[in-house]
């Protein structure tokens, strides 16, 4: 046998071969008709965490306003928003201004106040009316720390933190003032330990900020404890000033009869210009140099209001600690206070160090015996006599046993 398997087999018919070169030529043409361009494959599928995430489209602001067209298919835009003008806000400043001196009123006018603080209406243009409505609240007949208010003070003052870059320097620094009073003192009277601990921080680092006061401190102090004593009459001063103005007008009666200095021109009122502009530098140096000494004054004047709210919480048990500190700090720091604050201090400091000798002694500020429970319990069963049998004659007379036989 061959190697070949098709060697027994006839050869194919010449028709056979025609056919299929007949449908090899039909198959041709009709795939180059049907698909002239090869079709692209589709992509595969990717997962839902390798898709890209659609673009969300943002509505506009415009269309998101409340529209509603009508029948006719006109339409009605109503307006989400209002604007007040410069002199509204102006207006209900001044509104706010004068309502909110009255006690019973404070609460309401402190509450518009914080919603113009809040509404952004603070601008550099309203700050002086603004400035003015906590000006009115602070020179109140009722006191920051009346319980009655105490909340609304501290709520107003707090937000008015966020206008005060639109105030002066002095502005600022007197909002400063206002705010150890109003916030920091009023933080005092909290329940809360760790407020009250973090409260107490707070005047440690005011008190060792302040700088050391000096002599001028004292003579001023000195000087304007003097002009709250002498109140002078009204009757007085004004005869003073009603003959100031009598002496000046026969002065210049005198040197110009016919009124002629007016209308001649004089180098005077020239070289009296040149030298007011050269002085202003300095009178500026001499303004800021004065603010600065008022405002330190009334941050110590604030500082000694917090050491006494504090004082007179003494009698709270969780306070002591707290305020022990305190009042020694201010008293190592006392350099930085003026005469009579230092004699404030020190009486104070001498006050809780006497409380603290009762506390050792296990006796309160009120001078009654002062124990826990522990202490009490200790001081019970100190002369008990105790079985060493336990529960067996607890008074150690053994009559258990006895009867025990």
């Amino acid at each position: 046998m061959g190697d070949s398997l098709f060697e027994g087999l006839p050869p194919p018919s010449h028709q056979q071969q025609s056919q299929e070169a007949e449908a090899n030529d039909i198959s041709e043409t009709t795939k180059r008709q049907s698909s002239p361009v090869p079709a692209p494959t589709k992509p595969a599928l990717k997962s839902a965490l390798k898709r890209p995430k659609p673009v969300e489209t943002k509505p506009d602001p415009e269309d998101a306003a409340a529209e509603k067209v009508s029948a006719s298919g006109k339409r009605l835009r109503f307006k989400t928003t209002t604007d007040a003008s410069e002199m509204q806000v102006i207006e209900a400043m001044k509104k706010i201004a004068s309502h909110i001196k009255t006690p019973t009123k404070f609460s309401k006018a402190s509450k518009l106040a914080i919603q113009l603080i809040q509404a952004g209406s603070i601008k550099p243009g309203t700050s002086d009316h603004f400035f003015a409505i906590l000006e009115a609240a602070m020179s109140s007949t009722t006191s920051c720390t009346e319980p009655s208010v105490r909340a609304d003070y501290h709520a107003l003052f707090s937000a008015a933190q966020d206008a005060a870059e639109c105030l002066n320097m002095k502005q600022k620094n007197q909002l400063a003032t206002w705010t150890i009073r109003a916030v920091v003192a009023n933080d005092l009277f909290t329940d809360d330990s760790f407020v009250f601990s973090k409260t107490a921080g707070r005047v440690k680092d005011a008190i060792t900020d302040l700088p050391v006061a000096t002599k001028d401190d004292d003579i001023e102090e000195a000087a304007s404890l003097n002009n709250k004593a002498a109140t002078p009459d009204d009757f007085s001063e004004r005869e003073d000033t009603t003959s100031g103005a009598e002496t000046e007008e026969n002065k210049k009666d005198e040197s110009d009869p016919f009124g002629l200095d007016a209308l001649i021109p004089s180098t005077v009122k020239k070289d009296e210009r040149a030298k007011g502009k050269k002085d202003m530098p300095a009178m500026v140096r001499k303004e800021e140099e004065e603010e600065k000494k008022r405002f330190l004054k009334s941050q110590r004047e604030a500082l000694i209001f917090c050491l006494e709210i504090a004082a007179r919480r003494y009698k709270t048990p969780w306070c002591q600690t707290v305020i022990d500190i305190l009042v020694k700090h201010a008293f190592d720091n006392v350099a930085r206070f003026t005469s009579c604050q230092r004699d404030a201090i020190e009486k104070l400091w001498a006050s809780i160090r006497e409380q603290q000798m009762c506390r050792k002694q296990g006796r309160s500020v009120n001078g009654k015996l002062d124990v826990n429970g522990f202490e009490w319990l200790q001081h019970k069963y100190a002369g008990e006599k105790i079985s060493i049998r336990h529960s067996v004659g607890g008074s150690g007379d053994r009559r258990a046993s006895q009867w025990l036989g």
